[in-house]
């Protein structure tokens, strides 16, 4: 858990994926207790980063996990 500027951030995961690249999932939680769910996406030496509220994290969560279902081998 690491405090920046305001905001205390958990890593929930990290996945790597195909062609060196890594995504690590992060907790955000800010100093007002609103939290965010932070994607990090590492590509070589580049970063970025997306936070998103609940209701899109269920909607992007949900998306993946529908195209994960329709392209399992």
């Amino acid at each position: 858990m690491n405090e920046f500027q305001g905001e205390t951030v958990t890593v929930i995961d990290k996945i790597n994926v195909p062609y060196g690249k890594e995504i690590e999932l992060q907790n955000v939680t800010y100093e007002n207790g609103f939290s965010m769910l932070r994607l990090r996406i590492k590509e070589g030496k580049r970063y970025t980063m997306i936070d998103l509220d609940p209701q899109s994290a269920a909607q992007l969560g949900g998306a993946i996990a529908a195209w994960a279902a329709e392209n399992q081998v």
